[in-house]
């Protein structure tokens, strides 16, 4: 899933110029979206994510991340958000009775072997929880062992393309008037229009955009009010983590040319119907889909994540084609895509630990299965 979008939205904080602000919730949504454009708003997309726009910091109550960033220009500072837009309080890991001790969240984790070339598969969150990631120990065991073996950690985008994206994400998917209305049908513009009518901030830059990253923003805003938050992202935790050895390089399995294209190569009838789908169901039951795909994630089982999503996308789908082939462009090209270059990248004895989102891997056409018919045992772990 798209990274792009999210690292940007994180980075920002609330200054006085909206339209930076916006710029960087678009990013934010993006990361979140790498869904399965069937509606899987923390899929992964991200281009969106990194042009959300900030909010008050988080910290604004003393809380600490779970993990420190290793490079505050690489991790997205917490507490960002929309325009007019107010996160539920995090939990903190207390209750009335005292501090509860959790567990880390299992995730979806594969190993994929072939000979002696070994792969770590992580299926990823660009969204979390705090309790997601407990400071004593952020990962299961298994995970801590596996980045400890790898000599390369691989991303969907390297930590130097996700820096870049924001211009990149407002060249392509910010217009220089107000286009939006233009593009849309009317009644679809209409309802756009009614959600949004109590944030006019919102409303006011979301009329400049492309119906595509519109509907990254749609589906941040509904991915906030689900009370997860951007610094406890799988991406960020990991680097903090993974980059405390020596000699640990974090490269990316596709560039940011060829993430921006998923989403600039969307016709304008595919564009709406993302959007349409979007604005099917209420906001409160769309950041109720995301808690169940957060809750599925933390139980990590990337097949029943791939049916959830197949399910949810059926159930949205305005147009079956157009949304498989919206699906086939963010999702399965990309997915053929990782699977080609993380086996390329691969050799004998040298571990790679391959992190990308959550709903990549399970499924007929996900990437666990592409690697079995290249020869690969995947085993759950």
């Amino acid at each position: 899933m798209p990274e792009a979008l999210a690292a940007r939205a994180s980075g920002v904080r609330r200054s006085g110029a909206s339209s930076a602000r916006v710029m960087r919730a678009y990013r934010y949504a993006r990361r979140w979206s790498v869904r399965t454009v069937t509606g899987a708003a923390l899929a992964g997309a991200c281009v969106a994510a990194s042009l959300v726009v900030p909010v008050e910091p988080a910290r604004a109550e003393g809380r600490a991340p779970a993990t420190s960033p290793i490079h505050p220009s690489q991790v997205p500072p917490p507490g960002m958000s929309l325009p007019g837009f107010h996160a539920p309080a995090a939990s903190d890991g207390t209750v009335a009775r005292g501090t509860v001790r959790v567990q880390p969240a299992r995730m979806p984790f594969y190993v994929a072997t072939k000979g002696k070339v070994t792969l770590y598969v992580l299926g990823t969150l660009h969204t979390g929880d705090p309790s997601d990631y407990p400071s004593v120990q952020p990962f299961r065991p298994r995970i801590l062992a596996a980045l400890a073996a790898s000599p390369t950690l691989a991303l969907e985008l390297s930590p130097d393309d996700l820096l870049e994206s924001q211009d990149d994400v407002s060249k392509y998917g910010v217009c220089r008037y107000p286009c939006l209305q233009r593009l849309l049908p009317e009644p679809l513009w209409q309802r756009l229009a009614a959600r949004l009518r109590g944030n006019p901030a919102a409303l006011a830059e979301i009329r400049k955009m492309r119906p595509w990253l519109a509907a990254l923003v749609v589906e941040t805003y509904d991915s906030l009010s689900a009370g997860l938050q951007t610094e406890y992202g799988t991406e960020a935790q990991l680097q903090n983590v993974f980059l405390k050895k020596k000699g640990g390089r974090v490269i990316g399995l596709e560039t940011l040319a060829e993430q921006m294209r998923a989403f600039t190569g969307l016709t304008l009838a595919e564009q709406r119907e993302m959007l349409a789908q979007d604005m099917v169901q209420t906001p409160a039951q769309n950041a109720d889909d995301i808690k169940s795909l957060h809750r599925l994630w933390r139980i990590g089982d990337a097949d029943a994540i791939s049916a959830w999503a197949v399910a949810k996308g059926e159930r949205l789908a305005r147009s079956k084609a157009l949304s498989a082939s919206i699906d086939n462009k963010i999702v399965y090209e990309r997915n053929r895509r990782f699977v080609a270059r993380m086996t390329a990248i691969a050799a004998p004895n040298r571990p790679l630990f391959v992190a990308i989102g959550a709903l990549h891997l399970g499924g007929p056409r996900g990437v666990l299965e592409l690697l079995r018919q290249q020869g690969y045992r995947v085993d759950a772990n």
